[in-house]
C-alpha cells in the first residue's frame, strides 16, 4: 500500500478539489464526443486498474503484465486482434531495438568507456556533480532535439559513465530521463504535446479567425519550459538524489568491461556510426527510426559487434511494456474511456484556478497510462471551448495542458524517455513512485502558479 500512498494523494487532492465545482457547463457537451455505448469504455478502464495493480505490485513480470493487456483487449473484443498487437512494429519500438544495438557497439568497441572516464574525470568522482551535470547537458540537448532521440543516444555514453565510476546505471539514468522530458517542454519541438496543442489553437482559428487566440512561438514555451527544467535539476541536487534506488552496480554492466576490449580496434567505427545516427537525428535529414535502424545496421556490417551480441543487447522487458501498453492508449481513445473521464472532471469546474488545476492534474495523471501526445490531444480541445465560454483566455488552460502532459513522472510508461531507461537502470515500478511524485507535485504547483502570471486568464 506504501508505494501506491503518493498516487493515492494526488486523486486524492484532485478530486477534493472537484467538489468546489457549482454547475454543469453547457460548453463541455460541446467539446467532445462521448460513446453512445459506454460498456467498452468501462471494460478498458476496468483493465487498466488490474493492469496498474499488476505493475505496481509485480505479482508477475513487468513484460508479462504488458502483454496480458492487449491479449485482455482483443478478447472484450474493445480493439481488434490486429489493433492490440499491431504496436510491436510501432516506429518507437523499432527505435528502441534499433538503438539498444547501437549503444552495445559503442560498449564493445570501448567508446563508452573513454567518454565515461572523461565525464568522471569532469565530475571529479562525486555521484551527485554527475547525475547533475548530465541532467543539464541531456536537458539543454532535448530543448532543441526530440527528447526521444536525446534519451535513446546518451543512455549508452551514461552507461559508460557509470561503469567507469563504479555507480549503479540507477542512481543515474531516471534523473536523466526526466532531464530530458523537462528540456523538451522548452521549445515546440522538444515534446510533442507542444506541436499538439499549436495546433488545436491553428484548427480552430482556421474554423474561426475571428477569434482572439494566436499559436504560441517557437520559443514561448521557454517561459515556463525553462524554470520547470531549473526546478528539476534543482530538486535532485538537493533532496531527490536520495529517493533513487540504491542498487549495486550491475553484473551485466560490470562484465562489459572486459568484454568490450575485444574490438577497440573498431572504436573509431563506433564514434563515425555514432556521430552519423546522432548528426541525422538531430538534423532531421532522416526519421529517428530510420536512422536508428541504419546505425545498427552499419554497426554489424562494419564489424562493431556481432549478430549475436546485436541480438543479445535488445532489452526485452522495454519493448514489451512499451508496445504493450501503446494498445491500452488507443483502447483509452476509440473505446471514449479517456474522454468519459475527462469530460466528466473538467465540466465540473467554473473557476479559472480551479480550471487550470483540474487540467493540470487530471493531464498528468490520464499521461502517465497514456500516450503523452495523445493525452494532448484529447484534453487541449476538451478545455479550450470551456475556457473560452467563461470568459477567460484558454492560453493558460492550454499552455498548462501542453506541459503537463509532458512533466509526468510515476511510471516507466509515462513517456518514452521514461521507457527508454527502465531496463537499463534496471527499474521496478515502485521505482519511478518513489522517485517521481514529490517532483510531479513540484511541476504541478509551478504549472498552476506560474503559467497564469505568464499568460494571464484576463489580458
Amino acid at each position: 500500500m506504501k508505494r501506491l500512498l503518493p498516487l493515492g494523494i494526488v486523486l486524492v487532492a484532485t478530486c477534493c478539489m472537484l467538489a468546489f465545482g457549482q454547475e454543469v457547463w453547457a460548453a463541455a457537451a460541446k467539446t467532445i464526443t462521448l460513446p453512445e455505448d459506454p460498456t467498452k469504455a468501462y471494460i478498458t478502464l476496468g483493465i487498466l486498474v488490474v493492469a496498474a495493480v499488476m505493475f505496481f505490485t509485480e505479482v508477475v513480470p513487468l513484460p508479462v503484465t504488458a502483454l496480458l493487456v492487449p491479449v485482455a483487449l482483443s478478447l472484450t473484443k474493445v480493439i481488434t486482434s490486429k489493433a492490440a498487437f499491431s504496436y510491436f512494429g510501432d516506429p518507437t519500438v523499432v527505435l528502441f531495438m534499433a538503438m539498444f544495438i547501437v549503444g552495445e557497439a559503442t560498449f564493445v568497441t570501448g567508446f563508452a568507456d573513454k567518454v565515461g572516464a572523461l565525464a568522471v574525470r569532469f565530475s571529479k568522482g562525486s555521484q551527485l556533480k554527475l547525475i547533475i551535470y548530465t541532467m543539464i547537458a541531456i536537458g539543454l540537448l532535448s530543448t532543441m532535439l526530440s527528447n526521444t532521440g536525446t534519451t535513446v543516444v546518451a543512455v549508452p555514453m551514461v552507461l559508460g559513465m557509470c561503469l567507469k565510476a563504479k555507480i549503479a546505471p540507477g542512481r543515474v539514468l531516471m534523473p536523466v530521463a526526466f532531464a530530458s522530458s523537462l528540456g523538451g517542454t522548452a521549445t515546440l519541438v522538444g515534446t510533442p504535446p507542444n506541436g499538439i496543442v499549436n495546433g488545436v489553437i491553428n484548427g480552430m482559428l482556421e474554423a474561426d479567425p475571428t477569434l482572439a487566440l494566436r499559436p504560441f512561438g517557437f520559443f514561448e514555451f521557454g517561459l515556463i519550459g525553462i524554470p520547470l527544467l531549473i526546478a528539476g535539476l534543482v530538486y535532485y541536487a538537493v533532496f531527490g538524489y536520495r529517493l533513487l534506488p540504491d542498487k549495486k552496480l550491475d553484473d551485466d554492466i560490470d562484465g562489459l568491461d572486459s568484454g568490450k576490449q575485444r574490438r577497440e580496434h573498431k572504436m573509431w567505427h563506433s564514434i563515425v556510426v555514432f556521430c552519423f545516427v546522432v548528426f541525422m537525428m538531430a538534423s532531421e535529414l532522416m526519421p529517428l527510426t530510420t536512422a536508428a535502424v541504419l546505425g545498427a545496421c552499419l554497426m554489424i556490417i562494419t564489424g562493431c559487434m556481432s549478430m549475436r551480441e546485436a541480438f543479445r543487447s535488445v532489452d526485452w522487458t522495454t519493448i514489451f511494456l512499451f508496445a504493450g501498453m501503446l494498445s491500452m492508449s488507443t483502447a483509452m481513445d476509440k473505446s471514449g474511456a479517456a474522454a468519459i473521464v475527462a469530460s466528466a472532471v473538467v465540466k465540473m469546474v467554473n473557476n479559472p484556478w480551479m480550471l487550470m488545476f483540474v487540467c493540470c492534474a487530471l493531464t498528468a495523471i490520464i499521461t502517465n497510462f497514456m500516450s503523452n501526445t495523445a493525452t494532448a490531444a484529447l484534453m487541449a480541445p476538451l478545455a479550450m471551448p470551456i475556457a473560452m465560454a467563461s470568459g477567460i483566455s484558454p492560453l493558460p488552460i492550454i499552455m498548462g495542458i501542453a506541459m503537463s502532459a509532458s512533466c509526468c513522472f510515476l511510471t516507466p510508461i509515462a513517456t518514452p524517455p521514461n521507457t527508454i531507461v527502465l531496463g537499463p537502470g534496471r527499474y521496478s515500478f515502485s521505482d519511478y513512485i518513489r522517485a517521481g511524485w514529490p517532483l510531479q507535485l513540484l511541476c504541478l504547483v509551478l504549472c498552476v502558479l506560474l503559467i497564469p502570471m505568464i499568460w494571464p486568464f484576463h489580458p
